[in-house]
């Protein structure tokens, strides 16, 4: 699974299999400086086993994003810890953040992110090819993974020539390539129809389900939560509860209480680094 843990070499790591796939704590993020500094999270909790798929729902504004993008060591934390499989964040350099991001997760975004100049085929092999690792095996498994998602005939078309369920599709082929064991996704169904999106939805719980990825999921859709193992939830930057995956009206009707309330229960002011 992950193997690698921090050691005296900031951009070294070893294996934890102890470990969660994902432990976040305290953590905040403060955008901007004085009065319009805005909060963005305050003190939030968040572990992800290992082989687990979670959702994160919440109101717009709520902070889904910006923790998903912490725990994918695209932002920083403004206080608190992040680790992926026992590796903490702030005991790696850039460089050790680059392998982490690169070796050990695959994004998937609302946008697909694909280049529009390349062949579905290009799209997915691009991680290899940052990581100078485009050999016969790893061409291989590109091919294999278009065919995994259902693009198999799809390989040699550019994302123009496809739709918007078949683009997120090469998306989530990109994202497994290197085989990492965590896939941060990031309103993957939000860019699409109905259909297309429980199609993505059915790859990424069959990815969970067969290969044990630890799949992290924001999502503003009930029903694709409802995928999810564990739904949990944010409210004004801070945990707001968690409801078990598996019912579309469990989801609602948590969701409901939420937004009804007036205010979360008043929290402990959290310390900022000055």
């Amino acid at each position: 699974m992950f193997p690698f843990r921090h050691t005296a070499h900031r951009g070294a790591a070893v294996a934890d299999p102890s470990a969660p796939a994902i432990e976040a704590r305290g953590i905040v993020k403060v955008f901007g400086e004085g009065h319009g500094a805005v909060r963005a999270l305050d003190g939030v909790d968040l572990v992800v086993q290992r082989g687990e798929m979670v959702a994160i729902m919440g109101p717009s504004g709520s902070g889904k994003s910006t923790l998903l993008h912490i725990a994918g060591a695209l932002e920083s934390p403004t206080a608190g810890t992040v680790a992926v499989g026992g590796v903490r964040y702030d005991g790696l350099d850039d460089q050790g953040l680059t392998r982490l991001r690169r070796d050990h997760i695959g994004f998937v975004f609302q946008f697909f992110n694909l280049l529009p100049s390349l062949t579905a085929e290009e799209n997915v092999l691009l991680p290899a090819l940052i990581a100078r690792r485009a050999d016969a095996s790893v061409r291989a498994r590109a091919r294999a993974l278009l065919e995994l998602v259902g693009l198999g005939d799809r390989a040699t078309h550019t994302p123009g020539e496809l739709s918007g369920g078949q683009q997120q599709r090469v998306s989530i082929a990109r994202a497994l390539l290197l085989e990492p064991e965590l896939v941060l996704a990031d309103e993957p169904t939000g860019n699409l129809d109905t259909r297309s999106g429980r199609e993505v939805l059915r790859i990424l719980r069959e990815l969970n389900r067969s290969e044990r990825r630890t799949i992290l999921m924001v999502t503003h859709d009930v029903t694709a939560a409802a995928v999810a193992d564990r739904v949990v939830f944010l409210r004004d930057g801070r945990s707001a509860g968690e409801v078990a995956g598996g019912s579309a009206q469990r989801v609602i009707d948590f969701f409901a209480t939420l937004e009804a309330r007036v205010d979360l229960p008043a929290a402990e002011p959290v310390p900022v680094p000055a």
